[in-house]
């Protein structure tokens, strides 16, 4: 521990002279990148000093019991030394914490893309469910959320949706909500009363900057259709729907909500972007998972993560085993809880495997 924080203090003396530098000064990405190193070191180095006082103080009360010339000072130092080793090991906990390698992405926006898989137009309505259950959780936190293409279906549901959430931490908030999604419940339609299951899919995709993904326009392919589904002005009589392909990983996006082709082809770029880059992150994570198993899952689309029980009013999240029966509060916005839960089984999973 004190060889890591020693490493620290010296990269943070380091930081410091650089900063001072004109060359960096006088440079904004560069001055930016050296200032963000160094917010994320202090808050450690603040709780060094914390950490060796706390061990001159161990120390001391240590000396003091062996000498055992005053009994009245030894039997204060016993009872110093069960507090203090109680604070040291609580200052370590809160340094390893610290220590915990930040995902870079944490701070992203998203792109959001909700699908309805089995179970017909019971699906879909789920499908529109989480979407306005995500809206809320998103209103709730003061972030924005922008549609970027629908498909709307005749029950009131969607085949697809697809939206991005901009605002503070966003990514790190709902990165564990890609997958499997079960809603078990009695659908609209079935007049004998019996519980359907139902599932939909969740991917949840940081948005990708420009500097991260280059897409080069001879990889394009890029078509343009009459925008299908509810009617409205230059909604079928106007060829605004674009159809994206990238044709080295056959990426299709199409997006046709817009009335200007211009608009629906920058907001299929945007997703593509993003999906790109989110096959990097899970080429990452599959060399990651083969080292060692994540606690709160692997990301993987296919993984079945959560199940709506309506009739219970519960939802079970099956990666870190919590189940709440507060279903329609939960489906109202209010997830923080079971966030929270899948947040700290990650840190959980990282402190056990940090290395010091």
């Amino acid at each position: 521990m004190l060889e890591k924080l020693l490493e620290l203090e010296k990269k943070c003396e380091m930081l410091t002279e650089k900063i001072a530098q004109p060359e960096v000064f006088n440079n904004p990405k560069i001055y930016k990148e050296y200032n963000k190193e160094l917010s994320e070191i202090e808050p450690v180095l603040e709780k060094a000093k914390q950490y060796k006082k706390v061990l001159q103080n161990l120390s001391e009360a240590k000396e003091i019991i062996d000498e055992g010339t005053d009994k009245e000072l030894v039997d204060l130092a016993i009872a110093d030394l069960e507090i203090l080793k109680e604070e040291k090991e609580k200052i370590e906990l809160e340094i390893k914490k610290l220590l915990i390698p930040r995902d870079p992405l944490d701070e992203k926006n998203i792109i959001m893309e909700i699908r309805a898989g089995t179970g017909g137009d019971e699906a879909t309505l789920f499908v529109a469910d989480l979407y306005r259950m995500y809206s809320r959780y998103a209103e709730m936190n003061n972030w924005k959320l922008e549609l970027l293409s629908t498909s709307p279906t005749g029950v009131g549901g969607y085949k697809e949706i697809i939206f991005m959430i901009s605002g503070k931490m966003v990514y790190s908030k709902l990165k564990f909500e890609s997958g499997v999604h079960r809603v078990q419940r009695v659908p609209i339609t079935e007049a004998s009363g019996r519980v359907h299951t139902s599932a939909i899919t969740v991917a949840v995709l940081p948005e990708a900057d420009d500097i991260e993904i280059e897409i080069k326009q001879e990889d394009l392919r890029i078509d343009v259709f009459r925008s299908q589904g509810c009617g409205g002005q230059s909604v079928n009589t106007t060829d605004s729907a674009v159809r994206v392909t990238h044709i080295p990983t056959g990426l299709v996006v199409s997006c046709q909500d817009e009335k200007s082709q211009l608009k629906n082809r920058a907001k299929a770029l945007k997703v593509l972007k993003s999906r790109l880059l989110d096959l990097e992150i899970q080429k990452q994570n599959q060399e990651i998972s083969m080292k060692r198993k994540k606690m709160v899952g692997t990301g993987d689309r296919s993984e079945r993560i959560r199940t709506y029980n309506f009739p219970q009013n519960r939802l079970t999240d099956h990666r870190i085993n919590l189940t709440l029966y507060k279903l329609e509060t939960i489906l109202n916005g209010e997830l923080d809880e079971v966030i929270d839960a899948l947040l700290t089984a990650e840190e959980l999973d990282k402190l056990a495997n940090l290395e010091i």
